[in-house]
Formats: C-alpha cells, sequence, structure tokens
C-alpha cells in the first residue's frame, strides 16, 4: 500500500476536517490487510485447515466407534477419551493457530520491510493508536475467520457425527464453551503474535519466534516432563497448553489447569507482549 493510498484512507473525502481520527486509522488499517495477497491466503488457509482437519478427526471418531484398538488407544488421552461433536469440530483449531499467527505478525512487519511504517507514523504520530488499530482489526478478522472456520468445519462433518450419535448440541453448555473458547483462543493468539511482531519488527525472526512459543516449546516441555517434574510444572503454563484448555471438553487431567484458568493464563502472555510492543513502538526509531 502506498503512502499516497494511506493519505487517502485518513481522510474523509466528503469533509475538509482533516484531523487524523481513530476511526480513520482504523478504516486505514483494515485497507492495508485487505490490500494484502498474504491476507486472502491466509483466510483461504485458516478455513481449509479448519474443515479439513475437523473431517480427519470426525472420520477417526467414527472408525474407533467399531475397533476396540482404536479406542483404547484414544482412550489415553484425555481429549479423546470421551469424545464430543466439539472435539472434531475445534479439531483444526491448533493447526489453523498457525496461518493466524503468520498472519497477524505479518500485519505490523510488513510495514517494517517496506519501509511503509514510517509514512503511517507520520500521518500519525500518536504510534499507540496505530498498535491499537491494527489490534483490533487483526483481533475483529481473526474473530470472523474463527467463526466461518468452525462453521464450515460444522457442516463437513454433520452427517459423519450424526451417524456416529455425536451430533453438535449448541444446548449443552460444554460444547458451546468449546466453540467460542476456540474463537476466543484464536483472537488472542493472533493479539500475542501481533505483539511479537512489533517487539522483533522483522518477518522471519517475528515468525520463527511465535511458532516456536506454539509449537516448539510445548513438545520440548512435554519430552522433559516426564523426567523431571518441574517440566511437568511449566508445561501446565505455557501459553498454548494452558489457553487450549478452554476448547477442551470432559474432566480437566491432573497436572493441567482449568478452562477459565488457562485461558485466563493465555490472555495474561498476550497482554504482556503487547505492553512490552507499546513501549517498543513509542521508543524506538520507525
Amino acid at each position: 500500500m502506498s503512502a499516497t493510498t494511506l493519505d487517502v484512507a485518513l481522510a474523509e473525502p466528503t469533509s475538509g476536517d482533516a484531523r487524523v481520527t481513530f476511526p480513520r486509522v482504523l478504516r486505514s488499517e483494515r485497507l492495508k490487510l485487505w490490500s494484502l495477497r498474504s491476507t486472502w491466503w491466509g483466510v483461504v488457509l485458516t478455513v481449509l485447515l479448519m474443515a479439513g482437519f475437523a473431517v480427519l478427526m470426525a472420520e477417526t471418531l467414527g472408525s474407533a466407534a467399531t475397533s476396540p484398538d482404536m479406542q483404547q488407544t484414544m482412550s489415553a488421552d484425555p481429549r479423546l477419551a470421551a469424545p464430543t461433536a466439539t472435539t472434531a469440530v475445534t479439531f483444526g483449531y491448533g493447526f489453523a493457530q498457525l496461518s493466524v499467527a503468520v498472519l497477524a505478525v505479518l500485519t505490523i512487519t510488513g510495514e517494517h520491510s517496506t519501509g511503509m511504517i514510517r509514512a503511517t507514523f507520520a500521518a500519525v504520530p500518536r504510534r499507540l493508536t496505530v498498535l491499537g488499530a491494527k489490534l483490533l482489526v487483526v483481533a475483529v478478522t481473526t474473530a470472523l475467520l474463527a467463526v466461518v472456520g468452525l462453521g464450515a468445519a460444522a457442516l463437513a462433518t454433520a452427517s459423519s457425527l450424526s451417524a456416529d450419535g455425536l451430533a453438535l448440541d449448541l444446548s449443552d453448555g460444554e460444547q458451546l464453551r468449546s466453540l467460542g473458547g476456540t474463537v476466543a483462543y484464536l483472537v488472542t493468539v493472533a493479539a500475542f503474535s501481533l505483539g511479537i511482531g512489533a517487539l522483533w519488527r522483522s518477518t522471519a525472526a517475528g515468525i520463527a519466534t511465535t511458532i516456536g512459543v506454539l509449537t516448539v516449546l510445548p513438545l520440548a516441555f512435554q519430552a522433559l516432563a516426564g523426567s523431571a517434574a518441574w517440566a511437568q510444572d511449566v508445561y501446565a503454563y505455557l501459553p498454548t497448553v494452558a489457553g487450549e484448555r478452554v476448547i477442551a471438553t470432559g474432566p480437566t487431567p491432573d497436572g493441567l489447569l482449568s478452562p477459565g484458568a488457562g485461558f485466563a493464563v493465555l490472555a495474561g502472555y498476550a497482554v504482556a507482549v503487547l505492553a512490552a510492543a507499546a513501549v517498543a513502538v513509542r521508543r524506538r526509531d520507525a
């Protein structure tokens, strides 16, 4: 997006008032995000991942119903011991979070890599206004994307789950919490990733750090947990491990947090990273 386009986005064509207001900055950030090809690729990829892996899990649950060996294997996993329809419908969140995280990082690092951020800060001297607008745009976009992805997953798995007696029941509080938790989880992951991108200002470093925290770190501590008790304690408080508890259904396994506490931990990480990003954005040169 060019500096000229930015100026147009920040101005009301029907008014002589040239003040830079938050709604105008918000409009500018929305235009910038949706003018990127990477945004559209991220949208398509996220929906496909959520729907595709939901279908895969639904087929797995169907096969397990007639296979004692599969039932025994799945019973060892707390998430699959007592599966519900949301077990399949929300299954793709673990993969969709990666595309959402990359999209959030690119929202700010893309401007740093092209130098566009200097034009943005010249047009909007209050830098926290820019960061706040980016955060709101990313959060709303992610929420809508998560809802669409869950809707696609529910439609794609409806017949298979019904045949297995696992039809989605929106009157079930736990299933409803799992669906809403998926949206809240992905939005919080996106906010966390935006903060990482603002801190690093580098696309490669931002994506590597975010993916490392979201996926590599839990795997490393899970491997250590078998031989070190402290690793199991730390594992429960990692961002994704804690946050995904709001999506899980069934009893809370020993050593893990409750859904509410787990999501509060993830939200705390996001707030801390965004606070650090706000300080960095204000103090560093563009």
